[in-house]
């Protein structure tokens, strides 16, 4: 009888053993997550006042941000955007120094793997947020350009610009994430080539009156000047 007690009772034993090892890393855990995420919202609150105070709002709709977002189905104020996406990388990052507090091999295993991938997906999306801003520039400074040179296509120069940049832009934030890098090297080429492609064509074909009348100009002055030379002897 003692025998099949013991056999029941020692896995629960052993089982509590476990558990008194492992309650102090659970506490630890949701120490660590309760001050997380007060210290969130606190970083939070102090980010969007103070963006609001710099009039970030206004300067993100000059640079296009808020018209970005809008396509984006996103609605709120790029302010409390930013400080919504702030909070929850604080979130996630809480959560990760969490897990790793209980000292459990494979979760640190993946909260290692997640900290190793940050730099890349920090350097994607500052590549996308400078790309964009850059693109922008070039292609009003394409725009201008254009006008003031009287291209009757101006604004589908600077649009088609545009769209290569930001195509090349975000082949280049993909790569950073190594995000099947072949796939997307073959897509990048695939659509860049296919860009290109149209837009000599379209350029060539809308471009023939234009290089027609060019050709008629230069015929016409030709015409005048050997005009003017059989009159001169005279």
């Amino acid at each position: 009888m003692m025998d099949f007690l013991n056999l029941i009772l020692d896995p629960l034993q052993e089982v509590f053993l476990k558990f008194k090892v492992f309650l102090p890393n659970l506490l630890a855990m949701l120490i660590i997550l309760v001050l997380g995420i007060v210290l969130a919202k606190l970083v939070k609150a102090i980010l969007v006042k103070s963006l609001i105070a710099i009039n970030f709002d206004s300067w993100s709709d000059r640079m296009g941000f808020t018209t970005l977002m809008r396509k984006g189905d996103v609605w709120g104020k790029p302010s409390a955007t930013l400080g919504a996406i702030i909070f929850w990388l604080m979130i996630i990052l809480t959560l990760m120094i969490g897990l790793s507090a209980l000292k459990i091999p494979a979760i640190d295993s993946l909260v290692t793997e997640v900290f190793n991938y940050i730099p890349r997906a920090f350097s994607a999306a500052l590549i996308l947020a400078i790309g964009y801003v850059l693109t922008g520039f070039v292609s009003q400074g394409i725009l201008i350009a254009a006008v003031n040179s009287g291209y009757h296509y101006a604004k589908l120069i600077a649009e088609a610009i545009r769209t290569l940049l930001m195509v090349l832009i975000l082949a280049m934030a993909m790569e950073q994430l190594q995000i099947a890098p072949s796939i997307v090297l073959a897509a990048f080429t695939i659509i860049f080539g296919g860009i290109v492609t149209a837009l000599a064509i379209s350029f060539g074909v809308g471009g023939i009156d234009a290089a027609r009348r060019m050709i008629e100009r230069e015929s016409a002055g030709k015409s005048v000047e050997e005009t003017k030379d059989d009159i001169d002897p005279l």
